[in-house]
């Protein structure tokens, strides 16, 4: 955990409520992690966790992070919307979302136009948990930036009720239940 000082106010979400709230300039805080484009910043004054958006990181004195698009095509339309749900992550967790288990299903099809719509249905590690709009705006908006992509919908699902057996091999690794 990297301890830093904010030298702006700025826009974050508290975790794991959901609540949009303002930080100020000269606040402490401790960066407990900097993936799939955001921050999760600890920050003991405020009471708790919250996530900051990467485009912001000039207010903790990093630089900013480049929102994470679809970029040049690699594969196909399927192959690059896992590898953007990869680049997901829940901000109290460092496993992104397919490694997670928390994506159940991905559809393509196609719309009148030619372009594909993409459906996603995902679930939370805990029904209660707020950020769930927020994890889902993200991987809907990565998904948009991909070329030929015209529609993309994320839904949240609880049928099945998600348990730790869903998370992958790599995911057990990186969380150290290997």
């Amino acid at each position: 955990m990297e301890r830093v000082e904010l030298t702006r106010d700025v826009e974050a979400v508290q975790i794991p409520a959901g609540t949009p709230i303002t930080l100020e300039k000269g606040t402490q805080a401790f960066i407990t992690q900097s993936l799939g484009g955001s921050f999760t910043l600890q920050v003991p004054e405020y009471g708790g966790l919250f996530r900051l958006a990467g485009t912001d990181g000039d207010a903790i004195g990093k630089e900013p992070l480049a929102p994470v698009t679809g970029g040049e095509p690699t594969g196909d339309v399927s192959e690059q919307v896992w590898a953007l749900l990869r680049t997901c992550y829940d901000p109290e967790i460092p496993v992104n979302i397919v490694d997670l288990g928390l994506v159940y299903d991905m559809r393509i099809s196609d719309t009148e136009s030619g372009d594909k719509k993409v459906d996603v249905q995902m679930t939370l590690t805990a029904p209660g948990c707020g950020m769930g709009t927020s994890i889902a705006a993200d991987a809907r908006q990565k998904i948009l930036g991909i070329q030929g992509v015209a529609e993309a919908n994320v839904d949240i699902v609880w049928d099945p009720p998600w348990n730790p057996q869903m998370i992958s091999p790599e995911g057990r690794e990186r969380l150290g239940m290997a």
